[in-house]
């Protein structure tokens, strides 16, 4: 049996999450108590043929504080060979989810006369931060729309296969803003840059002419082969450490050209390894 545990800010995107996955086949519950979550786990699981075999919870900072501190240790204790379980985490920068709050006029969950919006996210993040700690994956919806969150739980949630890794390598451009969902972050700006290239500007690394530019450069060879050495050497022992999603976050400057490029090598290179491996552009979508 697969169970997915949603959690995250509110707003971030948890009901869109909720929705693919329901789209996918999941049979899902929004905003379960925590205490349930064993029992539901069980009757889904008990018998020759169970009621369900993929299913999916989202569990939100109106349970109890007792109640979610327990929760890391309740998913651990799901996790036998019979239930295979991922813990998604759901956020979003404080600005945007507030944005979105104004444009949809829906009201947070943990608002009230004398507490306002904005101080009604800083109080969920603080509640639910053990949670994103110990998260599985960690999702960052500040520069994804709904689409793209759709794409992501179908192509890194819902097809990795069990008990392998799901590696994901991201490029990004520094003057956008670091991921907040990665778990490693390589600065790649002290690579020659094909922005100054006239011809090469308006291209991307996933361009040939970018592509053969880049490749000529010994700076370039060099770090995509330390990085490639680096990612060979310790990537085992994240998976041996029972990690279940891995994002490999590559940036520099505008996250056009070095970031994209080295992104889709590194992608093509650990494709043939033992792992689940995407690339995803963040500027380019």
């Amino acid at each position: 049996m697969r169970l997915i545990v949603v959690s995250g800010l509110s707003g971030a995107g948890k009901s869109v999450a909720m929705h693919a996955l329901e789209d996918l086949g999941y049979y899902c519950i929004d905003n379960l108590p925590v205490n349930l979550l064993p029992a539901f786990a069980e009757e889904l699981s008990k018998g020759e043929q169970p009621l369900h075999k993929r299913a999916a919870v989202s569990i939100d900072a109106r349970n109890p504080a007792a109640s979610l501190h327990d929760l890391p240790e309740i998913i651990q204790t799901l996790r036998t060979d019979a239930i295979v379980s991922d813990f998604l985490f759901i956020e979003a920068d404080d600005d945007i989810l507030i944005k979105r709050f104004s444009e949809t006029r829906r009201k947070h969950p943990l608002t009230t006369d004398q507490i306002s919006l904005a101080e009604a996210i800083g109080r969920e993040r603080e509640v639910l931060s053990p949670l994103r700690r110990c998260a599985d994956i960690c999702i960052d919806t500040s520069r994804t729309n709904l689409h793209q969150l759709r794409d992501l739980m179908r192509q890194r949630v819902d097809r990795r296969p069990t008990q392998r890794l799901s590696l994901l390598f991201e490029s990004f451009g520094f003057k956008h803003g670091i991921p907040t969902d990665a778990d490693m972050v390589f600065d790649v700006r002290c690579l020659p840059n094909p922005y100054w290239n006239p011809e090469l500007r308006s291209l991307t690394g996933r361009a040939p002419e970018v592509a053969n530019f880049l490749s000529a450069q010994p700076e370039v060879k060099d770090m995509y082969q330390h990085l490639e050495t680096f990612l060979a050497r310790w990537l085992p022992e994240f998976e041996a450490d029972n990690r279940a999603y891995m994002t490999i976050a590559i940036g520099c400057t505008g996250g056009q050209h070095r970031s994209v490029y080295l992104a889709e090598r590194l992608a093509k290179h650990f494709g043939n390894a033992p792992a689940e491996v995407l690339v995803r552009h963040r500027e380019l979508s």
